[in-house]
């Protein structure tokens, strides 16, 4: 049920994207129309991000032939695990149209990154 809800959510978030990507610039649309981009560009990062990380948890399964688990806790996990990741382009997204994309600013983005899949992996 998850794998359905989240695969038509992206869809969803895809074509809604593209359409106010083509009607709208961002000089003319008001303020919540822009976090409304990014919270579609979220769930899209969310989605493809989730079944890019459950196809390779599934390979990964596969090559090591372990039959441990099954694929809805992997989806499961991959999706807690796309939560967290999908964030980066947001936030990098949103430090380079104020204009202060830098070095630093990515380490910053990549070390809360690091923390958050370190507390999402340990706490079971």
């Amino acid at each position: 049920m998850l794998g359905k809800v989240l695969a038509i959510s992206t869809l969803c978030a895809f074509v809604l994207l593209s359409a106010l990507m083509q009607s709208t610039t961002p000089s003319s649309i008001h303020p919540l129309g822009i976090l409304f981009v990014f919270f579609l560009i979220y769930l899209l990062a969310l989605g493809v991000l989730t079944f890019f990380i459950y196809g390779i948890r599934l390979a990964l399964k596969k090559v090591r032939g372990s039959k441990a688990t099954s694929s809805q806790v992997v989806l499961r996990r991959s999706y807690i695990y796309a939560s967290v990741l999908s964030l980066a382009p947001v936030m990098l997204i949103g430090i380079s149209s104020i204009g202060r994309m830098g070095v630093y600013e990515f380490l910053l983005i990549a070390a809360f990154e690091v923390i958050a899949c370190f507390y999402v992996a340990k706490h079971r």
